[in-house]
């Protein structure tokens, strides 16, 4: 008796609404994305097993590079213009609208209040291959100190806490450049630092183990 034979139908699958739903997420990421703004400078950052995050605002960021410069930075952009405000007074200059507009925006600097001006003035892409030569440190002119007092004090007004200061220095930095930054912050009373580092594994550390 022959058998018989049941023929073959193609499954028909419906992606309207997989499409739908993928389009959807490309939206939303694409509407709520940050792209974080270059950095004057890159440091390679030595590396610890700590696993303490940064909180995301309040974070008054010193980096130093190899060769010893420092940049400044700071969250919050109107916390940034109260700042630069403030050392405008202080040091007597004037900064026109679109400069302080420019300076909100800005992910950290590293040159001289009366040559910040001119950096701000700068395009993106001129700010990108300008050198920078950092921010003065010295015992008579510590505009660096500034920015961090000033930081405190805008950030407290603001949000009603203190700021935190992080610090991210390059594996290669000079010991005494380093001390340099910790005696000046330290001379006023700033004495609680967090370090930014790359995250190692941690020896000591037992694998978690999942249960069965």
């Amino acid at each position: 008796m022959p058998k018989v034979k049941i023929p073959r139908k193609s499954t028909a699958i419906d992606m309207t609404a997989m499409c739908d739903v993928s389009f959807l997420l490309l939206t939303f990421f694409m509407l709520t994305t940050q792209f974080r703004p270059d950095e004057p400078v890159i440091v390679d950052t030595p590396s610890s097993i700590s696993e303490t995050k940064l909180k995301d605002g309040g974070v008054v960021l010193l980096t130093m590079d190899k060769d010893g410069r420092v940049f400044y930075s700071m969250t919050g952009k109107n916390t940034r213009a109260a700042i630069l405000q403030s050392m405008a007074g202080k040091y007597k200059i004037g900064f026109t609208d679109k400069q302080a507009k420019n300076f909100e925006g800005l992910e950290s600097f590293g040159v001289p209040i009366d040559q910040l001006p001119a950096l701000l003035d700068m395009e993106t892409e001129q700010r990108k291959q300008f050198k920078q030569s950092g921010i003065p440190l010295d015992t008579i002119k510590n505009e660096l100190v500034d920015w961090v007092e000033t930081s405190f004090e805008a950030y407290s007004e603001e949000k009603g806490e203190v700021p935190i200061i992080a610090i991210k220095g390059d594996g290669k930095s000079n010991y005494p450049a380093v001390k340099k930054l910790f005696n000046s912050l330290q001379a006023k009373n700033f004495n609680t630092f967090n370090f930014i580092t790359d995250l190692e594994a941690n020896p000591n550390k037992k694998p978690s183990q999942s249960s069965h």
